[in-house]
């Protein structure tokens, strides 16, 4: 009978979905053509190929989603008679995983192993980044109804994104765009009942919101089902296994007046809702109304599906605090409403601990910036911590003067035109903006070639050691910090290329570590910079428009704090997870900066320094020499000599939870090589 029911399940499985109709093309590499496509300008190849990815991205998880309702009803976990419990698990944990294997490999035409994605891409999808990138397309091709329409379904999935809100208000205002227009084209059952339920309640009609919202309860339910089907298989260590929030808009006082009348229905959603949150005073109180309303010898129960989600989520949690706390690794509960008891107790002491120490770093944070005077006269403190809403950061300005910032533009202005590994090139973080930097040993090396000036070249190297003072004695006063690199970096804006422009001048990242808002984490490991502890902008002009720099919070859209580039201003801040930042679009002119990092560790000291110093010592040498020998002096060396590279905020191989960037950012334009598992 078995050996019938299965063709019979698969085949229906396979008409549940079109995936079956030929090889399914994995999302991931469409939607990598598609970005580069997007970054070649060719808007019509990319909104095809994005279109397609999601399309793609779509139909995997309809695949999925059907193989695994064929493959639960075939191969149920029930307790055979005769052998022991273990080994009747685990034989139908191997026939499920046999049963999926082939439904899959039927749905997507080839192997399901081709659809395993990196954890990168798939957040991307999950928070609907490709339709960030289909906007732009879209808005290129004037094809403004469908980029409002992507702008929108983006905008439903990060609403605390701040560019994306802009644009849509941009697009408001736009003549010619409808209202329609703003739809979510990822829209689900789930939310059109419940809002439309929602609208009902509001509009005093209980009869239509009572069933609307009840197919909201029944759809979100499905959902979750869903969710489990599409989370099954092997584990993935910084997978997050979200459960839908379906209850957390059930408010006090709603159920009484949706119940129309209907005491007991009340009281059922009354006793569903206390099983989130017992200790609630309000229900409470609603509830003892109910029960004397009906009188106290009438059972007043949960509803039967919301006690099985209860319990299910709650068995769940406890596996896998079990597991955290045997076998390692991080869990961040979604939920309020879970018991305090069914945390293990050693995991509760470090939670304790974690908040306790948390507090400390800030007290003595804020004790020392109520120390004394910064070692140098006329630098002055603009902001400090508690003005820019966080922590271990702050603004000084006065750091150079007018005429040290000119000439240090002027450095930069020299160094562009000796066509010697400075020329401006495409930034790695946009194509709007053309990039260059300075390296401080290049610089020396220009000097001493005869391409700089040699007294600009010194003012770099003395600029960037005052910040590193004022620093060191503002954060870590006793405590010395290195140099792990110094670099002069100018962003340009391409003149004709920012009509229309959305995004960032650099994407939100941390120093040294790699952000993981989802988790809400930054995860201090390699290819991050990790022995990175500090961080310094020494800005040098403000004749341009756009490039301020911003912090946020670890979701990388919640801005708190701004600092405004101006010259001799000089902004520091930790380099770890307390300080994501990024940089707003230069949409004309070009901004100038000295960017700085610094480490508490002398083997991470930057060896290029010490060589550009050697060439600095060289060359006072040489001025104390006749002026034969200096000038034969001047004349050595290689002017085209090559020079091994430095680090640099550029993408880096993806870490095994992360997104592809050593710099923590969540763009995905910084695409890599996809997972090869």
């Amino acid at each position: 009978m078995a050996s019938l029911l299965l063709p019979l399940l698969l085949a229906l499985a396979a008409a549940a979905t079109s995936a079956a109709a030929g090889r399914v093309v994995p999302y991931d590499l469409l939607y990598a053509d598609g970005v580069r496509a997007y970054l070649a300008r060719e808007w019509t190849r990319a909104a095809e190929l994005l279109q397609r990815s999601l399309h793609s991205y779509a139909g995997l998880r309809e695949a999925r989603s059907a193989c695994h309702r064929a493959c639960h009803d075939e191969v149920a976990f029930v307790r055979g008679p005769a052998a022991p419990w273990d080994s009747a698990f685990f034989d139908r944990v191997l026939q499920r995983a046999n049963c999926l294997q082939h439904c899959l490999g039927r749905q997507l035409g080839g192997p399901p192993s081709a659809h395993r994605i990196s954890h990168a891409i798939q957040r991307d999808f999950e928070q609907r980044e490709p339709y960030n990138y289909l906007q732009v397309a879209f808005f290129q091709l004037k094809k403004l109804d469908q980029a409002v329409s992507a702008a929108h379904t983006f905008f439903i999935a990060n609403p605390q994104h701040f560019q994306m809100r802009e644009d849509i208000e941009k697009y408001r205002r736009m003549s010619g765009v409808k209202s329609d227009s703003f739809r979510d084209l990822e829209a689900t059952p789930l939310w059109e009942a419940y809002e439309a339920g929602v609208q009902h309640y509001n509009a005093d009609e209980y009869l239509q919101a009572v069933a609307r919202l009840e197919e909201s309860l029944r759809e979100a339910l499905s959902a979750l089902e869903e969710c489990r089907a599409l989370c099954e298989g092997p584990w993935e260590e910084d997978k997050d296994e979200d459960e839908d929030e379906e209850k957390e808009d059930m408010q006090p006082g709603l159920y009484e007046t949706i119940a129309v009348g209907n005491q007991t229905l009340a009281a059922e959603c009354a006793a569903s809702y206390l099983l989130f949150y017992p200790m609630d005073e309000p229900m409470l109180e609603k509830m003892n109304q109910y029960r004397t309303e009906l009188g106290e010898d009438t059972a007043v129960t949960a509803r039967e599906n919301i006690q099985h989600y209860v319990q299910r989520s709650l068995m769940e949690k406890k596996l896998i605090y079990y597991a955290v706390e045997h076998l390692g690794g991080t869990f961040n509960d979604p939920d309020l409403w879970t018991p305090d008891e069914l945390i293990p107790e050693n995991l509760k002491e470090q939670h304790r601990e974690d908040q306790e120490k948390q507090k400390q770093e800030t007290l003595d944070v804020e004790e020392r910036e109520k120390r004394g005077p910064l070692p140098f006269e006329g630098v002055s403190v603009t902001m400090d911590s508690r003005q820019m809403n966080g922590t271990q950061r702050v603004v000084f300005d006065q750091v150079l003067t007018e005429s040290e910032c000119r000439d240090l533009l002027q450095l930069t202005k020299a160094a562009g035109g000796t066509g010697d590994g400075y020329r401006g090139r495409r930034s790695p973080h946009t194509p709007h903006e053309r990039f260059e930097g300075l390296t401080i040993l290049k610089a020396m090396q220009l000097a001493q070639n005869g391409d700089v000036d040699w007294k600009d070249a010194k003012l770099l190297l003395q600029a960037s050691e005052k910040s590193r003072k004022i620093i060191e004695s503002y954060f870590t006063p006793g405590k010395k910090l290195y140099f792990s690199f110094t670099h002069l970096v100018c962003r340009t804006a391409v003149e004709g290329e920012q009509e229309g422009r959305m995004d960032l001048s650099h994407p939100v990242h941390a120093d040294n570590c790699l952000l993981d808002p989802e988790g809400n984490e930054c995860w201090r490991e390699p290819p991050a910079y990790v022995y990175r502890d500090y961080s310094g902008i020494l800005y040098l002009n403000d004749d341009f428009q756009g490039g301020g720099l911003f912090f946020t919070e670890l979701d990388t859209v919640t801005v708190t704090a701004k600092v405004y580039p101006k010259c001799g201003r000089l902004v520091a801040f930790s380099s770890g997870k307390d300080n994501p930042h990024g940089v707003w679009a230069v949409s004309h002119g070009r901004r100038c900066a000295v960017a700085l990092w610094y480490t508490h560790s002398q083997e991470y000291a930057e060896k290029e320094r010490v060589k550009a110093e050697e060439l600095m010592e060289q060359r006072a040498a040489e001025q104390d020499k006749p002026d034969g020998q200096l000038l034969q002096g001047a004349n050595h060396g290689s002017r085209s000599s090559p020079e091994s590279p430095v680090p640099s905020d550029r993408a880096r191989p993806t870490s095994r939870r992360h997104k592809p960037g050593s710099d923590g950012t969540q763009h995905p334009k910084e695409l890599q090589p996809r997972d090869e598992f």
